[in-house]
């Protein structure tokens, strides 16, 4: 590992735990923190003489300075988001401490799973590398059975994504089998899917190889129906999720986007924070071309997170330039507006769904206080999800 990057890795550390201090209030330590890191680490000696490094993450830095200053620390959270610097959600929350949810309510660590025979801790091995991951298996053991892989969002994990999508209740409910991969803290120090690295993002490379050998063992093992195989995530998982799907198009028959950004559309730091702070520049800015494949996006009009311009070109990527959009707005139970698009081939068949909610920041839509980062107000996105899927297997 290159000495750039170490200095890299230890810059963004400084930036997570500045926010940190800054959310519990420690505005002084926090300054003086970025303060500290700022000296050290944008400037060298070489040769006597000091050089500046790594321009675009110094300029990041000194922002973080200006701002927890002034007090105002909690307004340079979103950036941070999706790489590794901080959890979702804005806050100082670590998964399994009681926290604060999306809607400020206390929230306790996820309940075990009471059967333990149904949510399994398992581990796969490939040639790319290892993951732990959890399987919910239905009580109804019948073959052919559909597949859906969850990818949660940073400083998450399997159980806490679980608890907060409520997506095992519905795989009981509807007798289909659920992975949740696990992204380990040597692989990213936040638990972050890696989507803005070039070797974590290609087929049968990295993070997106040792996710689709984890499919194959699953499929084989369970006797999943090939094609009935999906494919979802929540933010940096989200962005992930489009990865993987766009890479193994014959192994993934849809793929589930929320409050995430489409495939390819960063390939280094710089750039996955420019990119969820703004949304792509242009369409050419996702080396991954327009590739027609069943898409469902779920992102907040609120989301100051990851900007909502990137669920637009998540359904860009999927192909919607051939396809006939009807759009209809209603309000959620939980009374969160909504705008629901589904377009539609000239068959009527619908393969590309978005729903852009109104209030809705940077959270599941619909999901439960059991686990972090949701808003229940929103429509269930863990349900929508689920009904697309199963109208878009995949093609033979």
């Amino acid at each position: 590992m290159s000495d750039q990057h170490n200095r890299m890795q230890d810059r963004m550390a400084d930036m997570m735990e500045a926010t940190r201090l800054t959310a519990s209030g420690r505005l002084g330590d926090a300054s003086a923190l970025v303060q500290r890191s700022l000296s050290e680490g944008t400037t060298e000696p070489h040769g006597g003489v000091a050089h500046t490094t790594d321009a675009g993450l110094t300029d990041r830095l000194r922002k973080v300075v200006e701002t927890v200053t002034q007090g105002l620390g909690r307004s340079v959270a979103p950036v941070l988001h999706g790489l590794g610097v901080q959890g979702l959600g804005g806050g100082a929350q670590e998964p399994g401490q009681r926290g604060l949810d999306v809607l400020g309510r206390q929230v306790a660590e996820p309940e075990a799973v009471r059967d333990a025979d149904r949510f399994v801790e398992r581990s796969f091995t490939g040639e790319h590398g290892s993951r732990d991951y959890k399987l919910f298996v239905p009580g109804s053991r019948a073959r052919n059975r559909p597949l859906v892989v969850m990818l949660h969002g940073c400083s998450q994990s399997p159980d806490d994504f679980a608890a907060g999508t409520g997506m095992n209740a519905l795989a009981e409910a509807h007798g289909f089998t659920v992975a949740y991969p696990g992204q380990s803290s040597r692989a990213n120090g936040q638990r972050c899917w890696n989507w803005f690295q070039p070797g974590e993002q290609d087929r049968e490379a990295g993070e997106t190889g040792i996710i689709a050998g984890l499919t194959r063992a699953v499929i084989a093992e369970y006797g999943i129906d090939p094609r009935q195989v999906f494919i979802a995530g929540l933010s940096a998982g989200g962005a992930a999720a489009a990865n993987v799907a766009h890479a193994y198009p014959e192994l993934f028959a849809a793929v589930g986007i929320h409050s995430g950004l489409a495939a390819g559309c960063a390939r280094d730091v710089s750039a996955a924070l420019t990119v969820m702070r703004l949304g792509p520049v242009a369409e050419a800015d996702c080396i991954v071309p327009v590739t027609p494949m069943p898409t469902i996006v779920f992102h907040g009009e609120s989301d100051g997170t990851v900007n909502p311009r990137n669920g637009a070109q998540a359904l860009a990527q999927a192909g919607i330039g051939g396809l006939t959009p009807e759009t209809t707005e209603a309000v959620s139970a939980g009374g969160l507006p909504y705008l629901r698009t589904r377009y539609a081939d000239t068959k009527g068949h619908v393969s590309v769904e978005s729903w852009m909610v109104r209030g809705l920041g940077h959270a599941w839509s619909g999901g439960t206080p059991a686990g972090s980062y949701t808003d229940p107000r929103g429509p269930d996105a863990s349900r929508a999800m689920l009904n697309f899927f199963l109208a878009n297997p995949l093609k033979t």
